[in-house]
């Protein structure tokens, strides 16, 4: 439970080894029974949320998350056995991967390379970070995050050799995702390139009849594990998009999920002061005065919470940035968040937060916790960790001489437990807040506008290279091929295209350089 002193905003909650400081925000007095009846109705809103409401009516879809940390919520028979069997299936394959009935050409796996993009990724490789312990981990985990070649040119260079012992996930809703699919597309091609049959070492994640799940049916791959309709990618950590990986990793997925579930009902509560989730969204609400005003720093003191401030911006950020609130006005809502760890911060961007621009507060989340064993000393009577936490509550102070407000939270150690929770508490608080500033949280239609446009751009470039090929060996600058091609308006897009085309020498094109790009042209050197 809880407790302050009447001027003390330090709040504790003993059974879950966390607490919530807010005494660096200058909140104003009396500000949390002020704000008491907008969340109300934002814990109004929650409540119907877990109960099953339509809370995505672009898609028609519930959003269901915090059932698969207690299925006895979920609103129906059937999404319960849904949850309650995948946990199970997926505990079950992990533990026959482990003992080697699951086993690839070369023998028990070994690898695991996890395709994803977003939050499909962001997740796993937050909690495969966080929890990881090379050298015991029954399996070492890769990561596709991204459609760069290079990127995964350089993961695959750690599995060669090892492919025949390396079990792929490929993990996409709809199965269409662009980014996701080629990450497959090039691991295929890598696995062939060593003779290994990439079906028998691949299990997909995904919608039930999407592309990818057709994709894996027909080619026979190991297994395919559903993607519920309900959970979008950002929340899915702990579905079989987080728990899979995690569970392969040798990770304990039953803590992370029993962590989650304890701060999932510490958060139901209507009272304020007994719920981080309502305390951290009405924070946040504070200091960026309800419309993004302030920037959100993340500032984890502990090296395996380091990928925390990125998976954050990607809950947050896709969550809360919206154009439009609830009824239709244009709001142009959101936080922006970045960080750094600490103290790497020390010697990054602390300077600027201490002395330049005011537009942002600070989280710092401190681990009490050092390490597994003793620690020995660096001075008389001080440890490495001692310097560690010493560093957090230093640049806390220099923050707070120049008025630079921040809130700090406080967990045990790491844990699968604390993870859990900590996942969980900014889950709820996204939802929180969301409510009191009247938008919804759980579609993303700038996500969409952006691929749509990427399809578009490479309608354009087929058409380029066509063009080019058509009139082979003849010299054109972009304006003229924008011309050509009916693209007035369009030449500096033409001209991107086409340099990222001529500095990739497979599809033919060559660029001779002007001196101006307009005076740059461009042919095909034919076949």
């Amino acid at each position: 439970m809880a407790s302050n002193a009447s001027t003390d905003l330090y709040f504790r909650w003993p059974e879950a080894e966390f607490s919530m400081d807010l005494n660096l925000l200058a909140l104003p007095e009396g500000y949390f029974e002020r704000t008491r009846p907008a969340m109300d109705k934002a814990f109004a809103a929650m409540n119907e949320l877990e109960g099953g409401a339509i809370a995505n009516p672009d898609e028609k879809r519930m959003v269901g998350h915090y059932w698969l940390r207690d299925s006895s919520l979920a609103p129906d028979e059937g999404i319960r056995e849904e949850i309650e069997t995948t946990r199970r299936l997926v505990t079950e394959f992990a533990k026959d991967v482990h003992r080697g009935k699951v086993a690839g050409e070369g023998g028990p796996f070994t690898d695991l390379l996890v395709i994803g993009i977003g939050g499909s990724a962001l997740g796993p490789q937050f909690v495969a970070q966080a929890l990881g312990r090379p050298g015991e981990d029954r399996m070492a985990v890769h990561f596709f995050d991204n459609t760069d070649p290079d990127g995964m040119d350089t993961t695959l260079a750690h599995l060669r050799g090892r492919f025949d012992r390396t079990l792929v996930v490929v993990i996409s809703k709809s199965g269409g995702t662009p980014e996701t699919r080629n990450g497959m597309l090039e691991a295929r091609h890598a696995f062939l390139g060593e003779g290994v049959d990439f079906a028998r070492h691949a299990l997909a994640v995904t919608g039930e009849g999407s592309q990818l799940d057709k994709v894996a049916e027909s080619e026979g791959w190991l297994v395919r594990f559903p993607m519920f309709d309900w959970v979008g990618g950002r929340t899915s950590e702990t579905a079989a998009v987080g728990l899979l990986p995690a569970a392969l990793q040798g990770i304990d997925t039953d803590g992370l999920l029993a962590g989650a579930a304890r701060m999932d009902a510490l958060t139901r509560t209507a009272q304020i002061e007994h719920n981080p989730a309502a305390l951290l969204a009405l924070a946040w609400h504070h200091c960026t005065e309800g419309k993004g005003a302030k920037d959100m720093v993340i500032l984890p003191y502990k090296d395996r919470l380091g990928l925390l401030s990125k998976y954050l911006q990607q809950l947050i950020m896709e969550s809360l940035g919206k154009e439009r609130d609830l009824d239709g006005n244009i709001v142009h809502q959101g936080i922006a968040v970045y960080g750094n760890k600490g103290s790497t911060d020390q010697h990054a961007y602390v300077q600027q937060l201490r002395e330049g621009v005011p537009n942002f507060f600070a989280t710092f989340i401190a681990v009490l916790k050092d390490r597994e064993g003793a620690s020995v000393d660096v001075e008389d009577g001080v440890t490495s960790g001692d310097y560690l936490h010493a560093f957090l509550l230093g640049t806390r102070a220099a923050l707070a001489e120049k008025d630079r407000r921040s809130l700090t939270l406080t967990i045990g150690e790491v844990t699968p437990e604390s993870v859990g929770m900590l996942i969980a508490l900014y889950e709820r608080a996204v939802g929180l807040y969301a409510s009191l500033v009247n938008i919804n949280a759980y579609h993303q239609p700038g996500v969409e506008a952006g691929k749509k446009a990427a399809a578009a751009f490479l309608g354009m470039q087929a058409d380029l290279l066509a063009h080019l090929r058509e009139h082979a060996d003849d010299a054109r600058t972009a304006v003229e091929l924008a011309s050509a091609l009916g693209l007035k308006g369009k030449e500096g897009t033409v001209h991107a295209l086409l340099e990222h085309i001529a500095a990739n020498p497979s599809k033919g094109v060559r660029m001779d350089r002007g001196t101006n790009r307009a005076e740059d042209t461009f042919r095909h050197a034919g076949t």
